[in-house]
């Protein structure tokens, strides 16, 4: 895939990408085996072994969970009221906003600890990294930005969205289905949105102007990045997601070259499908 080679004029000092279909890797560039901290993007692993544990009857999504009057279906979706840092304190009433969150996702780990009787590392390791082979993910501090882990191992996880495993098809259907719709807000480095839509971990802000992973991925595509530069989406309409992985930072660079590579994967992606429906009709 032609597309990939683009991340060599980044000026990033490590990188690696990896598009891949429910049927497994279709191509990849640069260093997939390597690991790197994927910044926010572990809130997706955190995310989706929390459901784990809700289907194993640990944690239920509407019990009290963070600030006076959120539940877990709150921190999981941004609208806990929580503000964006760490630290940071309660800035606005449950469901009333969507506030991008790290502390969210702190306080998401320690409730998983409680309900679960594991330490959140451990749960992650257990419900989501060993299931999917991804030997080289772990998750070594806060579980809101702190896993490392490999194009590789999320490549694995990519697929697991395609085709869910680990959960009930209806239960990975409700994480990338919008929660408290409606609401406005910031997506922290890109841009102001009204609405800006989230599921349960998963942004769904996706196909809007301005957005980090260009104007070509359907509106159905769920995903998300990380400030060490990092992104993952899966796009259920093309059958496909991509993974990239690097060390450079995001700012305002990556807002111009990661939507020309994500436009630029799934015109190679479509024109991959009409060779193979040719191909297919000339032997048929």
């Amino acid at each position: 895939m032609q597309a990939l080679a683009a991340v060599d004029g980044w000026n990033v000092p490590h990188a690696a990408v990896a598009v891949t279909t429910r049927d497994g890797v279709q191509a990849t560039h640069g260093e997939v085996d390597r690991g790197f901290r994927i910044a926010s993007v572990t809130k997706l692993l955190l995310a989706y072994a929390a459901m784990v544990a809700v289907e194993e009857g640990a944690l239920e999504l509407d019990e009290p969970a963070g600030p006076e009057g959120s539940t877990v279906r709150h921190l999981l979706s941004h609208t806990a009221g929580y503000g964006f840092e760490d630290g940071a304190e309660v800035a606005f009433p449950p469901g009333a906003r969507r506030v991008y969150s790290n502390r969210g996702y702190a306080e998401l780990g320690q409730h998983l600890e409680a309900a679960t009787d594991l330490p959140v590392e451990v749960y992650l390791r257990e419900a989501v990294v060993e299931p999917l082979g991804m030997a080289d993910t772990e998750l070594r501090g806060s579980p809101a930005h702190a896993v490392w882990s490999t194009a590789e191992d999320l490549a694995a996880f990519a697929r697991e969205l395609l085709a869910p495993s680990l959960l009930a098809p209806s239960t990975a259907a409700e994480m990338v289905t919008v929660h408290f719709p409606g609401l406005d807000g910031v997506l922290p480095g890109v841009a102001r949105f009204e609405p800006l839509d989230w599921g349960l971990g998963f942004e769904r802000n996706f196909a809007r102007p301005g957005h980090w992973a260009g104007g070509r991925v359907s509106p159905d595509t769920y995903g998300h990045f990380g400030g060490a530069g990092t992104f993952l989406w899966v796009d259920p309409q093309a059958g496909a997601a991509a993974v990239y992985l690097g060390d450079r930072a995001f700012d305002r660079w990556a807002l111009e070259a990661w939507p020309a590579l994500s436009d630029a994967i799934l015109a190679e992606i479509a024109t991959m499908r009409v060779a193979a429906s040719d191909s297919g009709a000339a032997t048929t």
